[in-house]
């Protein structure tokens, strides 16, 4: 199944510009979801917006977006105020910035896309700016709107395509120092290093995509296929306990035959239709 491009709009370098589309790198389209359900009912259960203070639900035309300056008092923006910010970044990627691939450290990378050409035409335009970078190993930065909020860009030559990182901002990352400063300086022990090393060099591996797999999504994934086997296989278990026994379809004409017999024969029918009734219900229970 084709994926849907996440975004469209133009790369552009100086004069040279292309047609471009972003593809997400990655994916949770695989991952078990669960919905909330109503138990009594088995129906989902839907969210919505409530009022804090009064309870009542809140209809989708008084929704806003509010920035709080002090307690219970916020500033209203407007989805109009909202769309209107950074209109430049938001359908042009205009690389602005070259820097080494090796200067930007891994702390900075946020979230991975992949830029392709969005038409042949583009092509030529789209492979001339990724191999001019790839050429001088650089690596361009540019600014981009994403879910409304402009981000600083990395974009990095990749085989044919473009892989566009989406970096972090400065206050967003740590200082790594006032995490790792009350680790002592002490020298390795003699003895245990050899060990260690030679651990390191039996476990070591060719990198393999098998060692990141999520073992809880297999458990759940064998969890919800015991359930659905369960729930197949559990009509056909009850009728079987429900298929007649061979004296019982003949009990009903046993039953009005006997009405005409005499007495004594008419109590020995009523103890083997109970013997019957019997035999049935142990059955059903077992």
């Amino acid at each position: 199944m084709a994926v849907r491009p996440y975004w469209k709009g133009y790369l552009k370098l100086s004069l040279v510009n292309c047609a471009v589309q972003m593809m997400p790198a990655t994916s949770e389209s695989e991952k078990v979801r669960f919905h909330t359900l109503n138990r009594a009912t088995n129906n989902r259960v839907v969210s919505h917006y409530v009022d804090s203070v009064t309870g009542k639900d809140v209809k989708e035309e008084n929704e806003v977006k509010g920035y709080e300056r002090d307690e219970n008092d916020y500033v209203i923006l407007e989805d109009e105020e909202l769309e209107n910010v950074a209109l430049d970044s938001t359908r042009t990627i205009d690389i602005s910035t070259f820097t080494k691939r090796d200067t930007i450290e891994w702390i900075w990378l946020d979230t991975p896309y992949y830029l392709s050409p969005n038409e042949k035409v583009a092509q030529e335009a789209f492979s001339v700016i990724r191999d001019a970078m790839a050429s001088q190993d650089m690596v361009g930065i540019a600014r981009l709107v994403i879910s409304r909020r402009e981000r600083a860009v990395m974009l990095e030559p990749r085989g044919k395509g473009i892989v566009l990182w989406t970096l972090r901002y400065g206050d967003e990352v740590r200082d790594e120092d006032s995490y790792f400063d009350g680790i002592a300086d002490e020298e390795p022990d003699a003895d245990m290093m050899p060990l260690i090393q030679k651990f390191i060099k039996k476990q070591t591996k060719p990198w393999d995509a098998k060692m990141v797999v999520d073992p809880v999504q297999d458990r759940l994934l064998d969890i919800i296929k015991a359930k659905r086997n369960s729930r197949k296989s559990r009509p056909e278990a009850r009728r079987k306990r429900l298929l007649p026994l061979p004296s019982q379809a003949t009990s009903s004409t046993s039953w009005t035959r006997s009405r005409n017999r005499s007495p004594q024969k008419h109590v020995q029918n009523k103890a083997r239709q109970a013997d019957t009734f019997r035999a049935l219900l142990s059955r059903f229970m077992a």
